[in-house]
């Protein structure tokens, strides 16, 4: 008889600070967010340690105090994995282990470990190896701690290069390498690009873990990929779409995070580009999300550096179905109303009205309210439709209801 082998979770500790651009709230906000990305790469968050500081500490981001209070933690319940909320130097990582003694990561480290895990063609597999491969050269230095340094001194003089040296160059002509095969691919997907056409492209963006391969699903009848857990899409999913008589280009994209890695936007340069080359993009949102308008803005925030904030845009608002609001007792007269109260139609009333009728409530995985998604999307459709093919106008039919 085969014994079942039982799956254990690695258990790991969250680290996070309180700063001056960063309040208490905000940071069990980032926190959370922290411990999905764990559940996601496979992980179990068992305590959270949060530090005050007007600045992360230059050598152990967090104090010493607080970093022996956190190795005791873990020598207690014999826990071997620490994960930053920040981004650490190479510096800092050496000096934290030498404390810890046990593997530490940090929120690049967690997402960068996330998407080779989610990786599925060629393509996206070499575009996390890229980032990969950027994050690790600065950071090298700490994985060498066990050995010997060179000494210096007489008789050791002269020509040779040390353990680290010839790591660092094969890290460098890796990344060199990977570069021209993903400017290869780069040339490759232009062309791609270039054969749809002139039909309407029509690209999915927003947050993580919104929606977006469900809506894709429920639009193109397609079989994306979706899973409630975070980046669940790495490769980019063309699929044709036609409303009505008007046929459209539909694209499903990478969702976005907060604190997003800088190597992750430049090696993901070709995904986005179909996100840069899209006549209109549907801004997918979670509402039922207790902070998604921060969702929005940070979204927005990475369409500004791609250069593509001045798109048309239609927010779509998904899973109604999921939205709860909390209630005040008629009762009550001390309770103050704030956003956690809005219903729906309180929400409808605030900046959304400003939106110019472009916002749509939806529930993707239910279809809840899918014919007027349909209804929008072709009219925006035609309006790029009739400007690109004028003779053609004769052709177009005004989006009727099906019975």
């Amino acid at each position: 008889m085969i014994d079942k082998k039982k799956v254990t979770s690695e258990e790991a500790v969250l680290i996070g600070i309180v700063t001056q651009n960063q309040n208490e709230e905000k940071a069990q906000e980032y926190l959370d967010e922290l411990e999905f990305l764990t559940l996601t790469a496979g992980g179990k968050a068992v305590k959270r340690f949060v530090q005050k500081l007007e600045n992360p500490n230059p050598k152990t981001f967090i104090g010493t105090g607080k970093l022996d209070e956190v190795k005791e933690f873990m020598e207690l319940k014999g826990i071997e994995t620490a994960i930053f909320d920040d981004e650490l130097s190479a510096a800092q990582l050496r000096n934290i282990e030498k404390v810890l003694e046990c593997k530490v990561l940090d929120r690049t480290n967690l997402i960068l470990d996330i998407f080779a895990k989610r990786a599925q063609t060629s393509y996206a597999r070499t575009q996390v190896e890229l980032a990969q491969c950027q994050y690790l050269l600065p950071r090298l230095t700490r994985l060498w701690t066990h050995l010997e340094r060179q000494k210096g001194g007489i008789g050791m003089r002269g020509p040779g290069e040390t353990e680290i040296e010839t790591d660092r160059r094969i890290i460098r002509d890796k990344i060199t390498l990977l570069k021209k095969k993903l400017k290869a691919i780069d040339k490759q997907m232009a062309v791609q690009r270039k054969n749809r056409g002139k039909m309407v492209r029509v690209a999915l963006v927003g947050y993580t873990n919104v929606g977006k391969s469900t809506l894709m699903n429920a639009v193109g009848k397609s079989n994306v990929f979706a899973e409630n857990k975070l980046f669940a899409t790495l490769d980019t999913t063309v699929r044709k779409v036609v409303i009505k008589n008007i046929p459209f280009l539909l694209t499903d994209t990478v969702g976005f995070i907060r604190k997003l890695p800088t190597q992750l936007i430049e090696s993901f340069k070709s995904t986005l580009d179909e996100v840069r080359e899209a006549d209109l993009l549907l801004h997918v949102v979670d509402i039922s999300h207790p902070n998604f308008e921060d969702h929005i803005a940070s979204v927005n925030k990475i369409l500004d550096e791609i250069k593509s904030a001045d798109k048309p845009v239609i927010m779509v608002f998904n899973k109604i179905d999921a939205f709860t609001h909390e209630t005040i007792a008629e009762d009550d007269l001390v309770t103050a109303k704030t956003k956690a109260h809005y219903t729906l139609e309180d929400w409808k009333k605030t900046w959304m009205n400003k939106m110019e009728n472009n916002c749509l409530f939806i529930s993707a995985l239910h279809k809840d309210n899918f014919e007027e998604f349909r209804k929008k999307v072709f009219e925006e459709v035609k309006k790029i439709h009739i400007t690109r093919f004028p003779y053609n106008d004769f052709l177009y039919e005004e989006y009727e209801e099906e019975n």
